[in-house]
């Protein structure tokens, strides 16, 4: 069950020639494959692709009727082997994958791909996520581009741009035998737009017809002689035929005046920042008209010098502006000026800082001291003043003054009580050496469970901890998720943990989905899916691979008997690897589906019982330790009225999505007993109705035999002074 359906929106692609697309940049990129012919989608979700693998899962009748097959693929490396069925027949492929984790997964199939060359269009959709707010690591897919000679299209960011490429990328890869990436960063899949439609077309050869008519090439097989001829063939013949294509097709753009003192150069991606900024400094209008020339590189890979050459002809200073590093386009610009003795002087990670995003801020700041530099008679006499950017608020006052927020479970998360069981485990067994893994439970890194050491890679958790399979005293615990036991996971860390004979604990989290990519159904899920194969346990897969010591457990919140289970895991004399399968449904794919069955069976009138949990103001201590235990964002702290009581005490807010975590934790860890439970009865029987005025009696017989027996000073006359 994905986060969100696009069952709706998908019947856009079904639209013809002539008709207006509306729609978000995910969206029109599935369109416009479908109008490119392709003949077979796959990948593997992960943002800002993830939108776009549940786009094509929901649109896969369309694809159907059209001849396209499509698959979401167990991992990167299964999307882009996927690619090899465009090796030997005129058929478009395209596959989609996170990057640059994605592409890092997949290399050891693109590299083969790129050596033997393509008949077919193949094309490689990125998703960029690159900056503050990405989740990965901060590389950049350029580098995979010119190590495999895999040519990187970089589109401006909007739908007609988008579309293009997509076109663009398949005629290329056609033209020059080779695969192409095209880069889509996060605001680029999510921009929303319009074009002008084509009609879809089938297939020119679908992959059934060429299961019916094998073709093979020996000189494309990845093996020596014909290894060291592809090298050649991408030298000699490719990189000039994909230079050849680029500027005859003229994919990359001139916008503005075509002569200046000064001029810029900027990835596609980059296009609407550096418009927004020129906006800002008086120079672009709001329908894109620059007073500085641009030259837009829709095409970052391969570069066209003579392209560059005369955009920087007659040129003072030219600025590229290139997010990350290394600053790949910058030295080989710098390299073509320098061979063709030009005077011109380049800019790129001087005004720019050398790493990081380039948001609107950094935008403006780093053109505006480009333009100070070497055109200040462009700027208004207000931009010309030195350090005018230092008007922001300092970062450093900011943190002195915002508390720092890191990211944790959502609320009534089924991985949450499984490290609150495994703190109070190390409270009895001392600390453990913790090998965490990409997905949800990686959060457990950050306060306030504060566990887990590393993260080597999507489904690495349990690998990463074997250089520590040695007798000690302790043994080490190493977390993988259901997704990341799928993605590679059983072969690489539980199959290398079997095969030497490792005697360390593995918690695998099974929360029914691909949850932290969106919530794709896997193998393992529960659910029931039309067109995948799910319902395969998790823990026969691990009795498969030769784990004797299983032990799976259907209720995460279950704290006592997680706790038990662990410790168990940690003391036992059994030999060999020992494995929990700790299994709960993830909360907000519940939600998502309960609540909008919950609020029509409300409005039904029928009778629906909700559990609630609350905190007894009377009872509670003001420890705090639960929340330390549990870290739920529905857990939170409030002060009393009562002067005599100086200490915050726990609350629980409407948030609360009634998992029980809180009172599981309270239970496991004898903390104070101030957790208590409300059931929350709609559309009541007679039953209910009966159950409420006697239990209102009751209690407030009770309050009223409590409010007698206490003294009451009200009548005292007062003290004089």
């Amino acid at each position: 069950m994905a986060e969100r359906s696009f069952a709706k929106e998908v019947q856009q692609l079904r639209i013809g020639a002539g008709q207006e697309f509306r729609g978000e940049g995910i969206l029109a990129l599935t369109k416009a494959l479908l109008q490119c012919g392709v003949g077979y989608v796959g990948g593997y979700q992960g943002a800002p692709i993830s939108h776009l693998m549940d786009v094509l899962a929901d649109g896969e009748e369309i694809l159907s009727e059209l001849g396209v097959h499509f698959e979401a693929s167990a991992n990167e490396a299964a999307a882009g082997a996927t690619l090899a069925a465009s090796v030997h027949y005129p058929i478009r492929g395209a596959v989609a994958w996170k990057s640059t984790v994605g592409t890092n997964v997949a290399s050891d199939a693109l590299a083969n791909l790129a050596s033997g060359g393509v008949t077919g269009g193949a094309l490689i959709v990125v998703g960029e996520d690159y900056g503050e707010g990405s989740s990965i690591m901060q590389e950049r897919s350029h580098a995979f581009a010119m190590k495999s000679q895999i040519w990187l299209l970089d589109p401006r960011p909007n739908l007609e741009s988008i579309v293009k490429a997509v076109e663009d990328g398949f005629e290329l890869s056609e033209a020059s035998n080779t695969p192409v990436m095209l880069q889509v960063r996060i605001r680029a899949c999510h921009v929303h737009g319009r074009f002008i439609a084509k009609d879809n077309q089938r297939p020119k050869m679908t992959v059934a017809e060429a299961l019916e008519n094998p073709r093979r090439d020996s000189a494309r097989v990845v093996l020596p002689p014909a290894a060291f001829a592809h090298e050649h063939e991408k030298v000699d013949r490719r990189w000039p035929a994909a230079v050849d294509f680029v500027r005859e097709r003229k994919l990359n753009e001139r916008f503005g005046p075509e002569d200046g003192r000064v001029g810029i150069v900027l990835q596609g991606g980059m296009y609407n920042g550096v418009l927004r900024a020129l906006q800002l400094l008086g120079l672009a209008d709001v329908y894109g008209e620059s007073r500085i020339p641009l030259y837009v590189l829709n095409v970052t890979y391969p570069l066209v010098d003579d392209e560059f050459l005369a955009f920087c002809a007659g040129k003072d200073a030219v600025l590229v502006v290139e997010e990350g590093q290394p600053n790949y386009l910058e030295q080989a610009f710098g390299a073509m000026l320098h061979n063709a003795d030009s005077p011109t002087r380049l800019r790129g990670k001087d005004p720019f800082p050398k790493a990081g995003e380039y948001t609107g801020q950094v935008m403006l700041d780093g053109i505006r001291a480009f333009l100070r530099d070497h055109a200040a008679e462009m700027l208004s006499d207000q931009d010309r003043a030195p350090n005018r950017s230092q008007d922001a608020v300092p970062a450093e006052e900011l943190a002195a003054a915002v508390p720092p927020r890191p990211p944790g479970f959502c609320t009534g998360c089924p991985e949450r009580p499984i490290f609150a069981a495994m703190k109070l485990v190390e409270k009895d067994l001392g600390e453990h050496h913790i090998a965490g893994d990409i997905g949800c439970h990686l959060f457990a890194s950050l306060p306030p469970f504060n566990m887990g050491a590393t993260t080597m890679g999507y489904g690495l958790g349990p690998a990463s901890a074997s250089a520590f399979n040695v007798p000690a005293g302790k043994r080490s615990i190493s977390i993988i998720g259901d997704g990341g036991f799928w993605h590679n996971g059983l072969n690489s860390s539980i199959g290398g943990a079997v095969f030497n004979k490792s005697n360390g604990l593995v918690v695998v989290v099974d929360n029914n989905y691909t949850a932290a990519t969106g919530g794709q159904d896997i193998l393992s899920s529960r659910a029931s899916n039309a067109s995948r194969s799910t319902k395969h346990p998790i823990a026969n897969a691990i009795r498969g691979m030769g784990v004797d010591w299983v032990r799976q457990i259907d209720r995460t919140y279950d704290v006592p008997k997680m706790r038990a289970t662990m410790k168990e895991a940690l003391t036992t004399d059994a030999p060999g690897l020992k494995v929990i399968v700790a299994s709960s449904e993830c909360m907000l794919n519940r939600q998502r589906r309960e609540k909008p069955q919950r609020a029509e069976a409300v409005k039904d009138g029928k009778r629906i019982v909700q559990p609630r949990f609350g905190v007894d103001e009377d009872v509670c201590t003001g420890d705090h330790a639960c929340i330390r235990l549990s870290g739920c964002p529905s857990l939170s702290v409030k002060r009393l009225d009562d002067p005599l009581r100086d200490d915050p005490v726990a609350a629980i807010d409407e948030s609360c999505v009634g998992c029980g975590n809180c009172g599981e934790v309270a239970d496991a860890a004898v903390l104070c007993p101030s957790f208590y439970r409300a059931d929350v009865v709609h559309n009541p029987n007679a039953f209910d109705r009966f159950l409420h005025r006697l239990r209102s009696r009751l209690i407030g017989a009770l309050q009223g035999r409590r409010a007698r027996g206490r003294l009451d000073f009200s009548g005292m006359p007062a003290r004089a002074g």
